[in-house]
């Protein structure tokens, strides 16, 4: 008996998918009053457990907005931002347990760390910038903060010169 495959649908075109992102981005600024963004997320769960655990931080309690986590706009943004992946996702037929590695990159655990790391310094990174690059170059580009147009272009320099450094893993 042979085994079902999935169909999978063709992703959506990405030029199309800049435009309704940028509609997305209109109708945040006209809805919630804020850009897009996605790291402040997480300074806002960590002051809020902090909070629920009797902890007190003074860099996490400055970074907390409302009393109560479901008030603050970016903790229900990413929790739409995964709910919206995941229906993208299983609509269009991708969900699989799977790690998607080059050939130059020897195991899955070693593509795992590499993912891991690489997501770590990126959070790092976002803090250390006040903002990912989605409320960084969105938002900020959207507002023509010159900040913002300067750490695109930064991010756009260290990737490739990242590029440059981890290419064999990926070759």
């Amino acid at each position: 008996m042979q085994k079902q495959m999935s169909v999978r649908k063709a992703y959506i075109n990405p030029y199309l998918a800049g435009v309704l992102l940028g509609f997305v981005l209109l109708a945040s600024f006209v809805i919630a009053g804020r850009g897009i963004g996605a790291s402040g997320a997480v300074s806002q769960t960590l002051a809020h457990a902090y909070d629920s655990l009797g902890v007190t931080n003074a860099y996490l309690q400055q970074q907390k907005s409302y009393d109560s986590i479901w008030q603050t706009w970016i903790i229900v943004e990413v929790i739409g931002v995964f709910l919206g992946a995941w229906l993208s996702a299983k609509w269009g037929g991708r969900i699989k347990k799977e790690v998607v590695r080059g050939e130059g990159c020897s195991t899955d655990r070693r593509r795992i760390l590499f993912a891991l790391a690489g997501g770590v310094l990126m959070g790092f990174a976002a803090r250390l910038a006040r903002g990912c690059t989605s409320g960084q170059a969105l938002s900020g580009g959207a507002l023509l903060s010159v900040g913002s147009w300067l750490f695109m272009l930064a991010v756009f320099a260290g990737a490739y010169l990242t590029i440059l450094a981890v290419k064999r893993e990926w070759s």
